[in-house]
């Protein structure tokens, strides 16, 4: 499914980007945002895409169930704050339903969308080659994680959520290099994701499939125990059906599974 848009971009408005510390820039140029939960403060009302939040809201979006006494002080401060900070171009206001910034542009998630809902058409059109480039750009809009470093209950959980959208395309692009028969120069990229998310199944049949597509079998058998060891002892679990599947398959030696001619990367 499509995420939804950012809506219009006026050529006058500041890029803002949010995939990685949050920035604002004019003209190429970054500009100061202030403290950090005046950023945050920011953060969560750009990601409103210019729908108004009620005070007890931002309140509960940027400090949570416990505010500090003053928060009311709190919040028409870094309110103040951003319209200094931003200037001419967005504006920042109450409409009686709540805060409402406008005039605004997430730069950086529009253009992440676009590239992922053109992976995704060109995928079902059979277009591998360049589903796995269009993924590949996606990727390297991100600077960090989500609104890296600002301390919210909102924040936190968008962090969470974009975490697994992204390794959601890391995945889709990994597949795709593996059909193109990149599996050789790709093993040690699947190897450090299986790393760092060790109970995460789908990097694993990436690595075993891989591992097959190089003539390494035994080590694709290997690393399937050592996952199913991990899902054992941390979840009390088997691996799902997928991966035994390719458990299976790999004993019985399926054919589809054997080396397969790779097509240089462009």
């Amino acid at each position: 499914m499509a995420e939804a848009s950012v809506g219009p971009v006026d050529a006058d408005t500041l890029r803002f980007e949010i995939l990685g510390p949050l920035r604002a820039l004019r003209s190429g140029t970054e500009i100061p945002l202030g403290p950090p939960r005046q950023r945050a403060v920011l953060a969560v009302l750009l990601l409103q895409e210019h729908h108004p939040l009620s005070y007890d809201g931002l309140v509960e979006a940027v400090w949570g169930g416990t505010p500090p006494v003053h928060v009311r002080n709190l919040v028409q401060k870094y309110v103040s704050g951003l319209r200094r900070a931003l200037g001419p171009g967005p504006e920042l206001a109450w409409t009686g339903a709540g805060y409402r910034l406008s005039g605004t542009d997430l730069a950086d998630l529009r253009e992440r969308r676009r590239l992922v809902d053109e992976a995704l058409a060109a995928r079902d059109a059979g277009e591998v080659e360049r589903a796995v480039g269009l993924a590949r750009r996606a990727e390297e809009l991100w600077r960090g994680d989500f609104a890296e470093g600002l301390a919210a209950p909102y924040l936190a959980a968008e962090r969470l959520r974009w975490a697994e959208k992204r390794l959601t395309v890391l995945e889709a692009r990994l597949t795709g290099e593996i059909t193109l028969g990149r599996s050789f120069e790709y093993v040690h990229e699947l190897v450090r994701l299986v790393a760092a998310h060790p109970l995460r199944e789908r990097p694993v049949e990436l690595l075993m499939i891989a591992l097959c597509r190089t003539g390494r079998p035994t080590d694709a058998l290997t690393v399937y125990e050592a996952a199913r060891q991990r899902l054992a002892e941390a979840m009390g679990a088997d691996p799902a059906p997928a991966l035994r599947s390719l458990h299976t398959r790999i004993l019985r030696q399926d054919p589809e599974l054997l080396p397969l001619p790779a097509v240089p990367v462009s």
